[in-house]
């Protein structure tokens, strides 16, 4: 008889379907205290309407193209690209206690993104230009970046950015972390990873673990599945032949961001130029 496979409890599957909900993510205690995360499909004129609440919110155009209305601004065709691999991000900041309808201008995929948001940063779009992205790393290990919001001035607890990362090439490398409340040399942020592949069969490995190995997980991930980092150093992999995509979502008590690299493998990145 042959053994069922284990899953990983920081494994979330999507569903990838052509319209409504792909994975959702809520806080479910101490393991989880921060994000929600909902990755979310709409035909065209297909419309959500929702409320901040005590959350500040960002919504990403994973792919096509949305209007945005909130009586804090209205912003119309936010997005143009046909999938995550072929341009950069746009995006729109919401504070917390705002109402809010997006109506899809086009066949769209959007991830809607909220944590903590106590003060009231100013609404607004958020547009890269195609010279914004930057490579990282070197060798096999290179990887192109595009921030979204990593400025610590910017928000009350959300930093976002997304990464393509080149077929059979490491990400997320070498192996970090950000568990620990002990500024400037590294801060509490709890991260997740929304997965995208192509073509779309293909997968990344993520691993994440603890110097003490109370934690160690070898995650496969496929496309829109969601990959949890409560704690620990953590890393990925690309598939060889296949592009793979993720939005990096991270919040925590602070709206600062410190890293750092496990000390096994630190002397990687030396002179690196990224």
């Amino acid at each position: 008889m042959a053994s069922q496979a284990r899953t990983s409890p920081l494994l979330v599957r999507g569903a990838d379907v052509p319209e409504g909900d792909l994975v959702s993510i809520a806080p479910s205690g101490q393991a989880w205290r921060y994000i929600r995360f909902r990755a979310t499909r709409l035909r065209t004129d297909g419309i959500i309407r929702g409320e901040t609440a005590d959350n500040e919110m960002v919504l990403v155009v994973i792919s096509g193209s949305v209007h945005v209305a909130s009586p804090e601004g209205s912003w119309k065709n936010v997005g143009q690209r046909a999938d995550p691999f072929s341009g950069p991000p746009s995006a729109v900041y919401l504070p917390s206690s705002t109402s809010y309808e997006i109506v899809a201008a086009s066949h769209a995929e959007i991830a809607i993104c909220k944590a903590p948001g106590p003060k009231p940063y100013p609404a607004r779009r958020i547009e890269l230009d195609t010279d914004a992205g930057y490579v990282r790393g070197e060798g096999h290990a290179q990887r192109r970046i595009y921030n979204i919001l990593m400025d610590e001035d910017g928000a009350n607890s959300l930093f976002l950015t997304e990464v393509i990362t080149f077929p059979g090439n490491w990400s997320s490398y070498p192996p970090h972390k950000h568990d620990t409340d002990n500024p400037p040399v590294e801060s509490q942020l709890e991260e997740l990873y929304y997965y995208r592949a192509q073509p779309q069969q293909g997968f990344a490995f993520q691993r994440i673990y603890t110097e003490s190995g109370d934690l160690d997980e070898m995650i496969t991930a496929h496309n829109t599945d969601v990959v949890l980092v409560p704690r620990g150093y953590h890393v990925c992999a690309a598939a060889a032949q296949y592009s793979i995509y993720y939005l990096n979502v991270l919040a925590g008590p602070k709206h600062v961001y410190h890293m750092t690299f496990d000390p096994a493998h630190a002397w990687i990145k030396e002179g690196w130029t990224w």
